[in-house]
């Protein structure tokens, strides 16, 4: 039981220190300037996110060699680039990796 209580409580630690920033800092302090640079933190934080996922193995190694994750993602960022739609982005990707690791790499 104690180990969901500090899951719990570090929840609700993370969260609060994030609302709070948010909820105390109205729209109108941020300044033009401010919102432009904050629109490209996303763009920036999504490839630190996907990065390893794609390119290193369990053992946190660069993992080049017949990896069906980077096939899919190339196949994604094909898709994405064509269509513009992130829904069939999505679904490109995972319905040739499911196919790569299936089928071509099994």
């Amino acid at each position: 039981m104690f180990e969901w209580s500090l899951i719990v409580y570090c929840g609700l630690v993370t969260f609060f220190s994030r609302y709070l920033m948010i909820a105390i800092l109205k729209k109108e302090m941020f300044t033009d300037r401010i919102r432009e640079v904050l629109s490209f933190v996303p763009s920036a934080i999504f490839p630190a996110i996907i990065f390893p996922a794609i390119f290193l193995d369990n053992s946190g190694d660069l993992f080049f060699e017949a990896n069906p994750k980077i096939f899919a993602a190339s196949i994604a960022i094909i898709a994405g680039l064509l269509s513009k739609n992130v829904i069939l982005t999505i679904f490109s990707g995972l319905i040739s990796y499911w196919f790569l690791i299936f089928f071509i790499f099994s």
